[in-house]
């Protein structure tokens, strides 16, 4: 399956100034997949290493001389590493002590070679007893596969350029073929693994099967990264369908368990972010660049790394999502809206929080800093799309600013606002970035 990280990977191949690679990203989301498709491709060979539970990395970083560390290499994997040739792929870096210290020895004494490591972002960034090695290595992040992504591996090219091009006109044509594989993709999510068992069997049983796996994955992992605050992380997990499932979808403490404190979550809510696993999009009060300049971090909602997950975790019947259109305005919206910023996530330069005030009921489902500009963005799956919090908002801020409404309508543009179908969004988002 063709991601759209690969032509972030080829620019770091080519760049003069690239750096030991890594690329982070949460459990199951396609790390080692698209590194071994980058190595195959791109250079004469690769040298494919996982450091997990691996007896000959575990003394291969004793010391830092490059070249003694290579030659060891070459004896374990019988390959030539060659500079400028070759790809050294060290998965799982997280599990080998001094893996991530490495990289800045690699950096300054084999530049040439092309280094890319990969783990867990959690894994990673809090190593125990190693350094990061600032300022000596290149990052990447990879998300799950976005509705674009989708279509790519469903082999639609043509709708895919539509979409890109964001042609009104053949995205209207081809809408029910658009919206039938926006229902596939709010039930596989994407997860690598499960959008192609359901693309190429459909079969729904074994697609949540593997969904379910994956939560049971990192379930696992809360236990394993954390000691004692494996309790508390794992309600803030759980109840993530329910916090989503409220009219108003603000985090609420006293959801967890009576009288609980923020004070008491802070560090499992933290875990959960770090791990990639969660994503925290908190409120702002005024709309004004930069946006993080008026972030309210008492006050936040918090979404699900996928869509498929959340429908699993949620214990919705696959026929609920693949049939009608009652999926997009389930739970109040909560689909679409984690849906929505699955899609915005990956984006460079592209930044989410809510917007809502202390006085009154006005709030607007995503205030976006994307391009150097503000964006309110309201999501509207149901069928009544009267925008009346987008429609106050915009008028009473930045002259000039206009909404940006997402619904199942087809494009509608306006003076105040402009909106466009679900099935556009990381297209739309991208092209104004560009």
């Amino acid at each position: 399956m063709e991601r759209l990280i690969y032509n972030d990977l080829l620019k770091w191949k080519n760049s003069s100034r690239r750096k030991p690679l890594i690329l982070f990203g949460a459990r199951q989301v396609g790390k080692t997949y698209i590194l071994n498709q980058f190595g195959k491709r791109e250079f004469d060979n690769y040298v494919y290493i996982n450091c997990h539970n691996n007896e000959f990395v575990a003394t291969l970083f004793r010391s830092f001389d490059i070249e003694r560390i290579l030659i060891d290499i070459e004896r374990h994997t019988e390959k030539k590493i060659t500079a400028g040739k070759t790809l050294l792929i060290l998965d799982e870096i997280q599990e080998v002590h001094n893996g991530i210290s490495s990289l800045k020895y690699f950096c300054e004494n084999k530049p040439e070679l092309h280094v890319v490591v990969a783990g867990s972002l959690l894994g990673i960034s809090l190593h125990e007893g190693e350094s990061f090695p600032v300022g000596k290595v290149d990052m990447l992040h990879l998300y799950p596969m976005t509705y674009i992504e989708y279509l790519m591996a469903c082999g639609r090219e043509s709708i895919v350029k539509a979409l890109r091009d964001t042609d009104w006109t053949a995205i209207e044509l081809e809408h029910e073929y658009l919206e039938n594989r926006l229902r596939e993709y709010y039930f596989t999510g994407g997860m690598p693994e499960a959008v192609a068992e359901f693309i190429e069997t459909g079969d729904t049983k074994k697609t949540r099967l593997i969904q379910q796996n994956i939560i049971e994955a990192y379930n696992n992992d809360i236990s394993k990264h954390t000691k004692t605050e494996v309790q508390r992380i794992h309600q803030v997990w759980e109840s993530i369908p329910a916090q989503l499932a409220k009219e108003n979808k603000k985090f609420i403490f006293g959801m967890l368990k009576k009288g609980a404190r923020a004070a008491d979550f802070e560090l499992a809510l933290q875990w959960l972010v770090d791990a990639g696993l969660i994503y925290k999009v908190e409120r702002c009060k005024t709309p004004s660049l930069p946006l993080k300049f008026y972030a309210d971090n008492s006050a936040f909602k918090i979404y699900l790394l996928d869509i498929g997950l959340l429908a699993a975790m949620a214990q919705t019947q696959p026929k609920n999502i693949l049939l009608g259109n009652k999926v997009f305005s389930e739970f109040k919206g909560a689909f679409s809206e984690n849906y929505v910023l699955q899609q915005i996530r990956p984006l460079n330069d592209t930044f989410a929080y809510y917007y809502s005030k202390d006085n009154s009921q006005l709030e607007v489902d995503f205030l976006l800093q994307c391009a150097n500009k503000i964006i309110p963005v309201e999501v509207k799956a149901e069928e009544n799309v009267k925008s009346k919090s987008l429609h106050t908002f915009v008028d009473a801020h930045t002259p000039g600013m206009k909404g940006l409404r997402v619904s199942m309508k087809q494009h509608i543009e306006q003076d105040w606002m402009e909106n466009i179908p679900l099935t556009a969004v990381e297209a739309y988002l991208t092209k104004m970035i560009e």
